[in-house]
């Protein structure tokens, strides 16, 4: 089973190749100053100040617990005897929370939704986060984009792309080049999604919404276009094939996955690179005498397949006045919609008068500044930084005049 918090041992094959950049310079014994071995680094670091051995699931150091020491953290030596850790849960309580489902669609439920279906919904759930299309929105990743081909090794090309100086667009990590299974896709917007009201979907809606995040990044089931009038369902989520399925490692499932793991950390010289690890003088020293050129090794492969190209302008066109919407409204429609279109996030809602009598109380300034400085769970601007101050205070004058 995919679970969302293996990311942290999760690596993606091509995303490592675009980290090489960073961490050659680091490791490479051919350009670090660090003239220790790499037996000599691990000697040290097993040494002290503070006892310990290898055997960590990500290769690196176990330290123990002794003495009622952990390192230089004391540990709670009270005895546990007695405590009650609850009773064994119900069948019923089980099922309830086991929902997952499984990358075979082992665990999907019953249900159905169009791509067209979904288009309506992601308007009206979705784009004001992740943008039209899915092309990505302030603060919220894209969901459809990115080049899906394959080089010689079976790497999708967008995500082997580099930042480099003077280039600022990284790999391309979307549910049509990144995500490696389909069902967790479906979970994951049933469970997580729309971000003011989770769980909020039937899952009718959610095969909807699954079915048109799959028909913007043109993936076909069982070679099938998925044109409007494609329907989704529990049995054809479960035959997607994804481009990027291979591209983790490593292996992580089934009761042999913990071991994999450290199997896979342990041969570092082969699956990670090999080379002196150093705290210090780690920087390619090439290019400091104006000679030398540095060592860092780039990846040959530069995106150019992009429209429209890169350009290093990030200037919007300017903003037309629509007679049927004010464009503060439209600002509050794209930044501030999500959490106050209703008081289910805590937020005053849009229209209601009572709770924004509440809120003038501190005075307009007071509201402002809030809205400029963010508080409690709201982040400053709403989380659009590119808003000015004075685009934040007509939308919060629209808020308030709407809410009288």
């Amino acid at each position: 089973m995919f679970k969302l918090d293996h990311k942290s041992i999760l690596i993606g094959a091509s995303v490592v190749a675009s980290t090489a950049l960073l961490l050659t310079g680091c490791l490479s014994s051919s350009s670090s100053t660090n003239e220790k071995t790499p037996a000599k680094v691990q000697a040290n670091a097993l040494a002290g100040p503070y006892t310990g051995k290898i055997g960590a699931i990500d290769g690196g150091v176990i330290y123990p617990r002794e003495n009622g020491m952990y390192t230089a953290y004391v540990l709670n030596e009270q005895s546990t005897k007695g405590i009650n850790h609850g009773r064994v849960p119900t069948a019923n309580e089980i099922k309830a929370w086991d929902l997952d489902a499984l990358p075979d669609g082992t665990g999907l439920p019953e249900g159905e939704g169009s791509v067209e279906e979904g288009d309506e919904l992601y308007e009206a759930q979705c784009a004001s986060c992740h943008g039209d299309f899915g092309g990505g929105g302030h603060g919220y990743p894209q969901l459809a984009g990115g080049n899906q081909s394959k080089d010689e090794n079976g790497i999708v090309i967008t995500l082997k792309n580099q930042r480099e100086y003077g280039k600022t667009d990284a790999p391309k990590r979307t549910v049509g080049t990144y995500w490696p299974v389909a069902t967790t896709l479906f979970t994951y917007i049933r469970d997580a999604m729309p971000y003011a009201t989770p769980k909020s979907l039937s899952n009718d809606e959610v095969y909807a919404i699954t079915a048109y995040i799959l028909a913007q990044n043109y993936i076909k089931i069982d070679g099938e276009v998925m044109d409007d009038e494609y329907v989704l369902n529990a049995e054809k989520l479960a035959k997607v094939v994804l481009p990027n399925k291979d591209g983790f490692y490593p292996n992580i499932d089934g009761p042999t996955g913990p071991d994999d793991v450290k199997a896979f950390y342990a041969d570092r010289a082969k699956n990670i690179g090999s080379g002196t690890r150093c705290m210090t003088d780690c920087k390619d020293p090439g290019g400091q005498d104006g000679k030398t050129e540095a060592t860092l090794v780039r990846i040959d492969y530069e995106m150019s397949d992009v429209v429209p190209p890169y350009s290093t302008v990030r200037d919007l066109p300017p903003e037309v006045e629509d007679v049927t919407i004010s464009k503060a409204e439209k600002m509050y429609n794209e930044s501030c919609k999500v959490c106050h279109a209703n008081d289910n996030m805590g937020a005053p809602a849009l229209g209601d008068a009572d709770a924004w009598e509440d809120v003038m109380d501190n005075g307009f300034d007071q509201v402002l500044r809030n809205a400029i400085d963010g508080m409690g769970g709201m982040p400053p601007k709403g989380g659009n930084d590119s808003l000015t101050s004075d685009e934040v205070k007509s939308i919060v004058e629209f808020m308030i005049n709407s809410s009288k």
